[in-house]
């Protein structure tokens, strides 16, 4: 299965960065940013392989590769961040429902928003889980679009840079990286296990912390 799914992921990105290269990538980064749904970090490295040290590009390349990915990324969060301040919470509160978010913490990351601005966008570009949520609470608390586009183009950036020299360098170690992961998948998932159930209890506190103190607060205004 694991073997099935790694040729389809190498054959889909082989495809793309064959026949439109960099552009390529710069279009599947638009839609990760806007959607979610396709991880960054195979995008990344495997065009840091592919597009570079496979053909014998030098280095100094990885920067410019570095500025395609940042740009559609900065694009594809945008989509998101119109969505966010166009369609308001109820639009926002859908999504969240069906993606099981639970509404606090929208609120609470809102209350964010409004108080460190477009700082928060950039570092939350460059914090894995993070990246492409900022821009939901970025929009919902209307911050400034040329602030948000700036911070989210250079978080973006670095972070796009950053895979993209990963996979230059580690790329040519894949099928080896790759036989590593197969051989000692079992382990993987359950360390993928530990850290969801570890991650939804730290939430869970927050949230469950969050409407004590929000039931609290409206018991004070009654009395």
């Amino acid at each position: 299965m694991f073997e099935q799914l790694e040729t389809t992921i190498l054959s889909a990105l082989q495809n793309i960065f064959d026949q439109f290269g960099w552009v390529g990538v710069f279009g599947l980064m638009i839609f990760e940013n806007a959607t979610g749904i396709t991880p960054s970090e195979i995008i990344l490295a495997f065009a840091g392989w592919m597009l570079i040290e496979r053909h014998g590009i030098s280095p100094a390349f990885i920067p410019l590769g570095g500025l395609y990915a940042g740009l559609g990324s900065a694009i594809g969060a945008s989509i998101t961040y119109w969505v966010a301040r166009l369609g308001g919470r109820p639009v926002v509160d859908r999504f969240a429902g069906i993606f099981r978010i639970e509404p606090i913490l929208i609120a609470k990351a809102e209350d964010q928003m409004h108080r460190w601005g477009s700082g928060l966008v950039l570092i939350g570009r460059i914090i894995p889980g993070i990246r492409t949520l900022i821009s939901i609470p970025a929009g919902l608390a209307k911050i400034s679009f040329l602030k948000f586009f700036v911070a989210t183009f250079i978080g973006a950036y670095v972070w796009c840079t950053l895979l993209i020299g990963a996979g230059y360098i580690l790329g040519h170690e894949w099928m080896l990286i790759s036989e590593y992961i197969k051989t000692h998948l079992p382990l993987v998932f359950s360390l993928g296990l530990v850290a969801s159930l570890v991650y939804l209890a730290y939430h869970f506190r927050e949230t469950l912390k969050a409407l004590i103190e929000s039931k609290t607060s409206k018991r004070t205004e009654v009395n």
